[in-house]
């Protein structure tokens, strides 16, 4: 029985099919068959909460935020500006102006990427990354070399899919300005010892980015006990909207980086001959923002506290589990990474079939998956594949899901062999 009270802290009992009575989208049917979504990884379905919230900023609320006198305005800031507040107690930061909107986490990462080459990277300063990273977390900062000279130096994978520490620490030095790392790997599924990366890194002085997209939708994260100087992550990968994301950042090192973008909210004072900044964290947030899309993350970091982590976190290991037991029957089929410590991520490869031509066929029986390189090709590079499989799950997901796109594959295999 759910159990839901005004406090946001409260928590509802665990019940699947209530659950996913929250969630429209999964009642429908794709071709004939009910649909089973395992596309989580790419983007996270939307329970009516958010859905709602959205049609209720546009039905009653709509106005641009910041500075307006007028009822409206000031109604549509309050409850932007709520989210903020959200936002810092769910990871658990200092200060609600360490939290500053973007559109994702690729725009965290490159206004990072922009600012931090501005104000402290030099020619031979060492920026390092690891095998597995998104490739927004490889772009940016093979920009940022190109244009100061410094060097990206890459932390390789084991088959296992993991950063050993070994491998780590022999890519980290006094040169080392920046460690960018994703939290959770969005390809292996695989979760790093962040906290352990985070503070080898600071031995050596340097600044440590966290690529939190995979990370949020799952577990706790908690900036402060992490030390992380930056935690970036995405809005519609934890059940929220499209086109809004967060950068975490240390008030004091933020305070020293110049703007990413300039225009409107972010100045202070502007004359033709120069122009001062606001206040943080105004100063990275210039033009009108996605103030539907902040309310509706205010919605989803709701949601996702009704449930909690720990019931999330306790049902999708019971999931990855069963999921890995069941993939693991079917013959020639081949997990890329099967770390020890793992989300609920899939990836795999069946040999003599192609990843596109079994995800079509799935597709077909109403399973939903991604294939290809999952925006990570380096690490596709590493096994030697052109792509994989990946079935991505969330705490909407079934048993008897797991069942179906087992069920889905061995029909592929008798289709295409």
């Amino acid at each position: 029985m759910l159990v839901i009270k005004e406090d946001r802290t409260a928590t509802m009992e665990f019940d699947i099919e209530i659950i996913r009575k929250d969630f429209p989208i999964l009642s429908q049917k794709v071709n004939g068959q009910p649909l089973v979504y395992l596309d989580n990884a790419a983007s996270s379905q939307k329970p009516l909460a958010v859905i709602d919230a959205i049609s209720d900023y546009y039905k009653t609320t709509h106005s641009n935020v910041h500075r307006g006198v007028h009822y409206l305005s000031q109604r549509a800031t309050t409850a932007y500006e709520d989210t903020r507040e959200k936002v810092r107690a769910l990871i658990n930061a200092k200060l609600d102006h360490e939290i500053i909107f973007t559109r994702g986490t690729t725009e965290s990462i490159n206004l990072l990427a922009s600012s931090l080459g501005k104000h402290q990277i030099q020619k031979g300063d060492e920026i390092v990354i690891s095998e597995m990273e998104h490739h927004s977390n490889i772009v940016p900062w093979q920009l940022l070399c190109e244009e100061t000279g410094a060097i990206l130096k890459v932390i390789p994978v084991n088959d296992q899919g993991e950063i050993t520490e070994e491998s780590y620490h022999n890519v980290i030095n006094e040169k080392t300005k920046i460690v960018a790392i994703c939290h959770v790997s969005n390809t292996l599924g695989t979760i790093n010892s962040i906290a352990s990366i985070i503070e080898y890194a600071h031995q050596f002085g340097a600044l440590t980015v966290i690529d939190g997209a995979q990370a949020l939708p799952h577990m706790t994260v908690d900036v402060q006990q992490l030390n992380c100087d930056f935690y970036c992550f995405s809005g519609h990968k934890m059940f929220g909207p499209t086109g809004i994301g967060i950068l975490y950042g240390k008030e004091a090192l933020l305070d020293a980086l110049p703007p990413y973008h300039g225009g409107g909210n972010m100045i202070e004072n502007v004359t033709f001959e120069k122009t001062t900044y606001n206040k943080l964290p105004h100063k990275f947030e210039a033009g009108t923002p996605n103030i539907a899309g902040g309310i509706g993350l205010g919605a989803a970091i709701d949601y996702i506290m009704k449930i909690g982590y720990e019931e999330i976190g306790k049902y999708e290991d019971e999931l990855a589990k069963y999921g890995h037991e069941q993939l693991s029957a079917i013959k020639n089929l081949r997990f890329i990474g099967d770390a020890t410590e793992k989300s609920a991520v899939f990836s795999f490869v069946i040999e003599g079939i192609h990843p596109s031509d079994l995800g079509t066929i799935l597709d077909q029986q109403g399973i939903a998956v991604r294939t290809g390189h999952h925006c990570t090709q380096p690490l596709m590079d590493k096994f030697g594949i052109s792509g994989t499989v990946r079935a991505s799950f969330a705490f909407y997901n079934t048993i008897d899901e797991v069942d179906r796109l087992v069920n889905g594959i061995n029909k592929a295999v008798a289709m295409l062999s």
